[in-house]
């Protein structure tokens, strides 16, 4: 269970794991409170990196690398959950690791994730372990056509997962998980897609931002909308089982909760994510205390912030590499013509299709308004 500790209090050195587009962001709320930042990934020019007093460029198994490193930090936590269980136990021995290794080893893991929710009685998509072709047949014919099947581990953005519905689809998607663990999950028939976004602090203080509506492209996030529309009986279910998931796991820090709201009116957990997340941008402009100030908060055991909207309504919207001409950069003075558009982009040199580049906040009067700020915005690029 979490230890509870002196806080660590700016001045102290924040160590992160991974070097993307959320540390970056993690940093800057850090800088801006006068913490120090050390990131380590094998990544060199990183979102992280180019902003870090420290920058480790290592492979995540090279544990004397990751001890050296965690010599140098007051507390580690995380930016990317698919980091090795042995790396964490090696930064663990020497500071704090929060959230702790548990909940990254749980999360980082479709079978193990989804294990637990079902042990803990959170409600989740129907799910079956598959490590055979004629698992896979049995599982089919329990849940029926269209199931989709996913790689145990390491997936995101609609990676590692393939919709079947027939026995042809069956056998192609048994293939290319290539002998490697997987889960089969029923279909659900889903009326939208939410997430929550919350922190909990060491003392167990726990806050939650507003449920938020989440439009996906591709698999990819699209476009966050907050507070969601959702029915107030279902948005408050959404939040006691994202209190429940924290309490059931110590989280200490800040996780993400996405769910699947059924036509018939039910609430899924789809996945977790033990960090700040793409659906939480909104409240760096939204909310009186964004996710990743609530993170550095939570983590260096300080209480926590206002979760307050300071508006209405907020919306975000990702920036793809596909945004990007074949030369040159998009129309950042077209995109920033309305006052109320706020770009963020994350340092990546190479723009590539698919590729998180950066991505867009607008206030508004309502979630329609907010929403037609960011895609006005996005389209002018």
């Amino acid at each position: 269970m979490s230890n509870i500790s002196e806080p660590i209090l700016p001045g102290g050195t924040i160590g992160v794991l991974g070097s993307g587009q959320l540390g970056r962001m993690l940093g800057l709320s850090a800088r801006q409170m006068g913490y120090r930042l050390g990131t380590y990934s094998p990544d060199a020019d990183s979102p992280t990196g180019q902003i870090a007093d420290i920058d480790v460029v290592a492979a995540y198994e090279d544990l004397d690398a990751v001890r050296a490193f965690a010599r140098q930090v007051d507390v580690v936590t995380f930016e990317f959950e698919n980091v090795p269980s042995a790396t964490v136990e090696a930064v663990a021995e020497i500071v704090p690791v929060r959230p702790g290794g548990w909940v990254l080893h749980t999360a980082q893991n479709r079978l193990r994730e989804k294990t637990f929710l079902s042990n803990a009685g959170i409600p989740c998509t129907p799910f079956r372990a598959i490590a055979g072709y004629d698992q896979l047949i049995i599982a089919l014919s329990e849940f029926g056509y269209p199931s989709i099947l996913k790689t145990a581990g390491f997936g995101y953005d609609g990676k590692g997962q393939w919709r079947i519905t027939d026995i042809a689809g069956a056998r192609a998607a048994w293939d290319a998980l290539d002998g490697t663990e997987g889960v089969l999950e029923a279909f659900v028939d889903f009326e939208r897609e939410v997430s929550v976004v919350a922190a909990r602090g060491a003392d167990g203080e726990f806050v939650t931002y507003c449920p938020v509506d989440n439009v996906h492209s591709h698999h990819i996030l699209d476009v966050t909308s907050a507070p969601s529309t959702l029915a107030h009986k279902l948005a408050r279910e959404a939040e006691a089982i994202t209190r429940s998931v924290f309490e059931a796991l110590d989280v200490v820090g800040v996780l993400c909760v996405e769910f699947f709201i059924t036509t018939d009116g039910r609430v899924l957990v789809n996945e977790l994510a033990p960090r700040t997340h793409n659906s939480g941008h909104w409240t760096i402009e939204g909310a009186v205390t964004s996710q990743f100030e609530q993170q550095l908060r939570a983590v260096c055991g300080l209480p926590l912030g206002s979760v307050e909207m300071v508006a209405p309504a907020a919306a975000m919207s990702n920036l793809l590499g596909d945004v990007w001409p074949a030369e040159g950069s998009p129309d950042w003075a077209a995109a920033l013509r309305s006052g109320d558009v706020k770009l963020h982009l994350y340092g990546k040199a190479q723009a590539r299709p698919g590729r998180k580049m950066g991505h867009i906040t607008a206030l508004g009067s309502s979630v329609d308004d907010a929403v037609a700020k960011v895609k006005a915005a996005r389209n002018t690029l």
